[in-house]
């Protein structure tokens, strides 16, 4: 009994340590996941900061290229019309061409044509004619049939360009936009456009949307052609000592960094060069502001991460209840389904082609004559010698109705009667038949008509007029409340499911309005979307709350579509669908899939701290693993034993390393970084750190990686530790003096291709796929020489996170070949041109 009290007191002394351990461990780790997650949202905010600069600066960029592009154009078809009109000779009719062109470039202040000595022949402004400009105030001039942009000069119009220099407290000023052609006579001229700096500038201050943020419309030697923001008064300045010019360009078109910019304070900058004109914009945001975002959001999280320190006991209760809600959230995502609308059936109705039967008969109504119609209606010729009538033809049943087309009296009016034949087949054919009577200067002598087979004709509309009715009673047993409604906004019809839902009957709402039994916010609602479906037309779909016939206020999708009337005009059909239960559930899934991923955060970042703290004690087992085997190597069987603890601890260090791969990766701790690398010189690294293991098997490296540039947006580091693990296993699993195979190129469908094959034993076919997943090995590896099982798994979580896919295939002569695919973008140096 003392022994058992001993060992009792023994194990609660153990548990009371072990768990004091774990609740210091823990609080160890929530403050560390504060710090991470406060990392985390910094990062984050700075991303989104820096994306929207990116997003602003690309606006700004495609803005100004397409206004500079319009003008350009402009000046183009103006140049040649000049040119046709022989400016010299007709300067009244160039002016008048200037300020026609002028009408349609809202941007451009002043159209102006100059000769090589400066003076103005024609101008959109009359005052300006005969002035005389220093022509280097417009910059480098183009060749002719060419364009320049020049710098922002201070002034209104080209009187300001009067002399060398700017006039003196000049407020606006302009852009030299200048092209140069000749006239018939083969002088050159220049026709200058000056482009208002202040349409960039307002439309730079409609994009940023916060005074506090910067925009400059910049050329490519780094002047200031336009601003907007606190740096407003900067055009004309030059930014050529501009990090964006000194570290930038021209190697990269666009980008974004936190650091200087055109004021002191620390900026986050974005910029992007224009692919067709030497314009650059770099759009500016205090990285002060972006710090307090940041402070303001997570004040919160570092007192809710000293508040879950003193809740440590109820950290294993959360987590299970973190794994219960995610293991409901899988159970309503695979149980959820979207509803599927319903499709009405479309009536079609195949007309056959009517053919007639034409006859003429005698006074008496017997028949002289009837066309070829009436032996293939028949299968035979009619007997016109037994001189047959047309009421002896038709059924009994008909002959009256027909003996009155065929009376002499009456005037010359066509007669009209119904009746019926029989065809070949003794089916019953129904014919409309008109016949015309035939007269000399006084009496009837016969009779002309045709005889028209209406049957199918008649059996449609039959079958019409029961589909009209299917379908009044089809609107009338849907289950989703329906109504119509007239031009005026009053109902004409409703559906049960629309009396049961509105709590009104039809008679108490027919010709009535909305406004007359429905609240005046629901009335309002209705009125405000039939507005626009009577003024658009087409099919209106949107969602709002209406008062159920219970007194509750119901999710409710409206469907409304205006569609063609009869006697009472146009009508609009108004479908009601309760979603309630729907958004219910929606609401209720998003709560969950929260919670799941909250959970996921969690277990990823315990498993890499766990692995963490497992890796110190496994380098100190391997490194007395190794001083034994040293000093036991007089001792065979000593000297075993310690290869056997080094060879098993270098197993679990590579475990361990491993589960820290897999949750850095599914963390926000292995975030991947991306940038644009050229494969080919990742991929040859990788394997020249390889060339050890190749060389220890005499097994020869075949290069495939073409001589075409394979650009990707990766991370190095990743991207790798992918090659390196698929090489390593290709190495150990071919025979000594074999060959393998690394190839690279470019897919039809613009995707990167690096593959590498063996010709070990390969992969069992049913087991191509589950090699991928953590903890799984290949059959053929499962002699101790295999790994962990994850080195795979981590390969795949790698490319999935880079948009790309990794497969595996058997070779036909033996073997095998792992294939990466990565998206392909376009080579670096296209991209810098412009």
């Amino acid at each position: 009994m003392p022994n058992a009290n001993l060992s009792r007191l023994l194990s609660n002394r153990i548990y009371s340590a072990a768990a004091l351990a774990v609740g210091i461990l823990l609080v160890v780790v929530t403050l560390g996941a504060v710090g991470l997650l406060g990392w985390h949202e910094y990062q984050t905010a700075l991303r989104e900061d820096r994306g929207r600069g990116e997003l602003q600066a690309r606006v700004l960029e495609d803005h100004a290229t397409r206004s500079f592009e319009t003008v350009s154009v402009a000046l183009n078809y103006l140049s040649k019309d000049l040119a046709r009109a022989d400016i010299v000779g007709a300067s009244a009719r160039a002016d008048a061409l200037l300020l026609q062109a002028l009408v349609g470039l809202p941007l451009v202040r002043e159209l102006g044509v100059l000769d090589a000595s400066g003076s103005v022949l024609a101008s959109s402004s009359v005052a300006n004619i005969g002035l005389h400009i220093a022509m280097g105030r417009l910059g480098v001039l183009p060749p002719p049939g060419q364009e320049k942009l020049g710098s922002f000069e201070f002034g209104r119009s080209l009187a300001s360009l009067v002399g060398g220099a700017a006039p003196a407290n000049a407020s606006l000023g302009f852009i030299p936009f200048t092209r140069v052609f000749a006239t018939k006579s083969g002088q050159k001229l220049f026709l200058v456009a000056l482009v208002n700096p202040d349409f960039f500038s307002n439309f730079q201050l409609f994009t940023l949307n916060d005074d506090k943020n910067s925009a400059y419309l910049l050329g490519y030697q780094g002047n200031v052609l336009a601003s907007s923001g606190p740096a407003a008064g900067m055009a004309g300045a030059s930014m050529a000592h501009h990090l964006v010019f000194s570290s930038y360009l021209p190697a990269n078109e666009h980008a974004s960094y936190v650091g200087t910019g055109a004021v002191p304070e620390t900026q986050i900058v974005a910029f992007r060069l224009s692919k067709s004109r030497p314009l650059v914009v770099v759009v500016e945001q205090p990285y002060a502001n972006s710090v307090w975002r940041w402070f303001l959001s997570m004040r919160w999280f570092m007192g809710a991460g000293v508040a879950m320190a003193m809740l440590i006991a109820g950290v294993t209760v959360v987590v299970l209840r973190g794994l219960q809600a995610r293991m409901a959230a899988d159970a309503q995502l695979a149980t959820a389904r979207l509803d599927v609308e319903h499709r009405e059936r479309e009536l079609r109705i195949l007309l056959k082609s009517v053919q007639e039967l034409v006859f003429r008969t005698d006074a008496r109504g017997a028949i002289t004559f009837i066309n070829d119609r009436w032996t293939e209606l028949r299968g035979h010729s009619l007997d016109e010698a037994a001189h047959p009538t047309l009421m002896e033809l038709v059924e009994p049943s008909d002959r009256e109705v027909v003996a009155r087309l065929f009376v002499l009296q009456g005037g010359t009016e066509v007669r009209l009667a119904t009746a019926h034949l029989r065809s070949r087949d003794g089916a019953l054919r129904r014919f409309d038949i008109s016949a015309v009577p035939l007269r000399n200067s006084e009496n009837i002598v016969g009779f002309a008509g045709s005889a028209v087979d209406v049957t199918e004709r008649f059996a449609a509309e039959q079958a019409l007029q029961q589909q009209l009715a299917f379908m009044a009673s089809l609107l009338e047993s849907r289950p989703t409340p329906v109504a119509t409604l007239n031009a005026r906004g009053e109902y004409t019809s409703v559906n049960r499911a629309w009396e049961d839902f509105m709590g009104f009957n039809r008679t108490e709402v027919i010709g009535k309005t909305g406004a007359a039994f429905m609240s005046k916010t629901d009335a309002d609602q209705h009125a405000k979307g039939d507005a626009q479906v009577w003024r658009t037309g087409g099919t209106l779909r949107y969602e709002l709350k209406l008062k159920h016939s219970d007194g509750s206020r119901r999710d409710v999708v409206v469907t409304k579509v205006r569609g063609p009337g009869a006697d009472l005009g146009p009508t609009l059909l108004s479908n009601l669908m309760d979603v309630s239960e729907f958004r219910m559930a929606e609401r209720a899934k998003d709560e969950a899939r929260a919670a799941a991923e909250e959970s996921s955060r969690a277990k990823s970042e315990f498993i890499a701290n766990i692995s963490h703290e497992l890796r110190t004690p496994l380098q100190s087992i391997l490194g007395f693993s190794e001083l034994g085997m040293v000093r036991g190597r007089e001792q065979p069987k000593l000297q075993g034993m310690f290869s056997d603890i080094h060879a098993s601890g270098g197993r679990m260090l590579a475990l361990v390393n491993d589960l820290l791969d897999v949750a850095k990766i599914e963390s926000s701790v292995g975030a991947i970084t991306l940038e644009r690398a050229d494969l080919r010189g990742l991929v040859q690294a990788v394997m020249h750190e390889l060339s050890p293991l190749l060389d220890g098997k005499h097994i020869q490296l075949v290069t495939q990686l073409g001589r075409q540039p394979l650009i990707a947006k990766v991370d190095p580091t990743r991207f790798q530790q992918v090659v390196r693990n698929i090489a390593a296993n290709a190495i150990k699993v071919s025979p000594a003096g074999a060959e393998i195979v690394l190839h690279g190129h470019i897919t039809d469908d613009r995707r990167i291709c690096i593959s590498v094959r063996d010709h070990g034993t390969g992969v069992p076919t049913g087991e191509l796929e589950k090699i991928f997943e953590a903890f799984v090995q290949s059959s053929t590896s499962k002699d101790g020489s295999g790994g962990t099982g994850l080195g795979l798994a981590i390969c795949k979580k790698i490319i999935d996170a880079h948009g790309g896919t990794i497969v595996a295939d058997n070779m036909p002569d033996g073997g095998a070949v792992f294939s990466i695919f990565l998206p392909a973008r376009q080579n670096l140096h296209a991209e810098t041109t412009f």
